[in-house]
């Protein structure tokens, strides 16, 4: 328990920043943060889950104020708010603040921008609202991860909630009260469990974090009222939800230790305790090629996180396979891929992929959590090792801005075709120098030029 005002003073210092407060290279971060997560969601916004999530909400729907990213669809900014939250994140390729496995960007960018198509907002207001909220919400889950996490709390939508109220609440601005009011909103929604992994229901946490979010702040805006005390109360979120209460990690050189600057990009379309295997199997495809087909057997030591998340033994579909680690180093060795078109519900029972999977074992070993040991076991009797020490897209390995664009238009382009696809990733870039943000949702809109 705390007598210190955690609430309160994250309030404070969401109202009083300025965006000269915000140092350049957190700022270039936030811009690889947002043009990261635009790809993404374009790259998923004609999947099955949101065609479904659409169409069973739309007739809900309140007046067409905002576009939803990738899509014809215009609808009230809380709903687009919500499906651009669920395209974002369902082909899991989005971003991940890897000390908490938070993917910040979809809950905060997912708001801001359905704000964006409602109240008139600069791309550099946008930017500062967008740093804002990764911050927040990586900070509430720094104060509570591991143990929030390992309860079996999704952490992008329990704390992803709170980034979008801080955000939202920033571009608003709303006063330090109205702000300590949208944070306890936020906290009562927080929500979302890892049981879902694997469904649809897993990108629905991100969307309904930002729903929420942007909810929490136009609630606030009216006067709607909260506990001023909705993170550190005794019964507030931190304590409710978590063994572990470390608030100096939400109020501990706030302004000048910078958690959105620690941002990282996914290279692969699954869960990211899975990332070293699809590198290290990659790397073994290029060295094999076709000999790939002479492997008995395929060993990996892990992390235990690995096991705990993705050990889905026999995945039926394409998102139960994010969450096959064993399913992915076939794909992987087979294909060399750990794309979006590795997770599919047709190599999820494609025959080739079945029997190299059901040849693939995985032991938790005392390694890094970006790290694996990979022992291919030949038919001939021989073997071939390979170790991954830091996995491609990990802070030791980020992806560089050229592999940003590239995963960009890898996936964006087959929903919108290449030409718009390189347009709207040109003008992603140029997001602090636009009037207008919610030109890129038309720019996104398949069949625009």
């Amino acid at each position: 328990m705390t007598d210190l005002p955690v609430t309160r003073n994250l309030a404070e210092w969401i109202v009083a920043l300025r965006a000269k407060d915000i140092p350049d290279t957190v700022r270039a971060e936030g811009l690889r943060t947002f043009v990261n997560w635009f790809g993404c969601a374009i790259g998923g916004a004609d999947h099955m889950t949101a065609d479904r999530a659409i169409a069973a909400l739309s007739p809900f729907a309140g007046a067409p104020q905002a576009g939803v990213i990738g899509r014809q669809e215009r609808t009230d900014v809380l709903h687009a708010a919500l499906f651009n939250g669920i395209t974002s994140h369902v082909l899991d390729y989005d971003d991940t603040h890897l000390k908490t496995i938070i993917h910040p960007a979809g809950p905060v960018a997912s708001a801001l921008m359905a704000v964006a198509g409602y109240r008139p907002l600069s791309g550099a207001v946008l930017l500062d609202a967008l740093i804002v909220g990764v911050e927040v919400e990586c900070r509430i889950g720094n104060a509570v991860y591991p143990h929030h996490y390992d309860r079996g709390w999704h952490i992008t939508g329990t704390a992803g909630v709170f980034g979008a109220a801080a955000a939202v609440s920033k571009v608003l601005g709303l006063t330090v009260e109205q702000t300590v009011w949208a944070l306890g909103i936020a906290a009562t929604q927080s929500s979302g469990l890892r049981e879902m992994f694997g469904t649809m229901c897993k990108s629905f946490h991100p969307g309904r974090a930002a729903q929420n979010g942007a909810a929490a702040a136009f609630l606030a805006e009216a006067g709607f009222d909260s506990s001023t005390r909705g993170i550190e109360a005794p019964r507030g979120f931190a304590r409710v939800m978590s063994d572990k209460q470390d608030y100096t990690e939400i109020l501990g050189d706030i302004g000048t230790r910078w958690e959105a600057a620690l941002n990282s990009y996914k290279p692969y379309a699954c869960g990211i305790v899975i990332h070293p295997t699809i590198d290290g199997c990659s790397q073994l495809r290029g060295k094999l090629g076709e000999k790939v087909a002479d492997i008995a057997a395929v060993e990996l030591t892990t992390h235990p996180l690995v096991l705990e998340l993705t050990g889905k033994r026999t995945p039926q579909t394409g998102l139960e396979t994010k969450f096959s680690v064993y399913h992915a180093a076939a794909v992987a060795l087979l294909h060399g891929d750990g794309s979006p078109t590795a997770f599919t519900d047709a190599l999820a029972r494609d025959p080739a992929v079945i029997a190299l999977r059901d040849r693939v074992t995985a032991t938790a070993g005392n390694i890094a959590e970006d790290e694996v040991h990979i022992r291919l076991l030949m038919k001939d009797g021989g073997h071939v090792d390979l170790h991954v020490d830091h996995a491609i897209g990990s802070i030791e390995r980020p992806l560089t801005n050229d592999e940003v664009n590239e995963k960009f238009l890898r996936q964006s382009a087959r929903v919108i075709g290449e030409a718009q696809s390189r347009a709207a990733l040109d003008l992603a870039w140029k997001l602090p120098d636009l009037a207008a943000p919610s030109d890129l949702v038309s720019v996104s809109v398949p069949g625009q030029s």
